[in-house]
């Protein structure tokens, strides 16, 4: 039944909001910073690796510990755009979980910011999922949503962007491998340009994403 849960999970029609966001692709591709989608992918791969899925992998290990790990995103996440993003997608996501698995999803305290990082940890254990699928979707599902950003933002083709996904393999096994043990205290800000020119998404002319 896992099999088919994760499955679920992991198709792009479970509705979790982050096909809205482009992960910073959008306003770099705007400042004509993104000369090669893949290697951009790549970097954003290493920015959720090390700056995202400590969060979410503690957030399975210890589901108790959220409402810390939340208020540990909130202060980490110090660029507004990725900051909102996060909330706006935990949010989407938490609610999506809970219309889908009632009975599953989990019951979180009032006031969290929702930060979609920690509570991907604590849904997916709630729901039954491994922490290597926990850590292997919240991956993968990062690599995608930027190359599906880029085939909306006419920097590839569907077909170029999924030979891409194929050609990252590699990347996110690296990337799992040398993240797997990573926690809150482990958090790495791996990008910095990256996330300079992400913060800059509200003030481009024109939008096609949220972030």
């Amino acid at each position: 039944m896992t099999t088919w849960r994760y499955l679920q999970l992991a198709d792009s029609a479970f509705p979790t909001g982050g096909f809205a966001h482009s992960g910073g692709l959008e306003a770099a591709a705007q400042a004509g910073e993104v000369k090669d989608l893949l290697a951009f992918t790549r970097s954003a791969l290493w920015q959720a690796g090390l700056g995202a899925l400590p969060l979410a992998q503690d957030g399975w290990r210890d589901p108790g510990a959220l409402a810390r790990l939340d208020a540990r995103a909130d202060v980490f996440l110090a660029n507004h755009v990725a900051n909102r993003a996060s909330r706006t997608q935990g949010a989407a996501f938490l609610s999506t979980c809970a219309r889908v698995f009632p009975a599953e999803a989990p019951r979180v305290p009032e006031g969290l910011c929702l930060h979609l990082a920690p509570l991907w940890g604590v849904a997916f254990r709630g729901l039954g999922m491994s922490l290597e699928e926990t850590r292997h979707l919240f991956l993968w599902s990062s690599a995608r949503g930027v190359l599906s950003a880029g085939v909306r933002l006419g920097l590839a083709g569907t077909y170029e962007a999924q030979r891409m996904l194929a050609d990252l393999g590699t990347a996110l096994d690296e990337v799992a491998a040398r993240c797997a043990s990573l926690g809150a205290d482990d958090l790495a800000q791996p990008a910095p340009l990256l996330d300079l020119l992400h913060a800059t998404h509200d003030r481009l002319h024109s939008r096609l994403f949220q972030s």
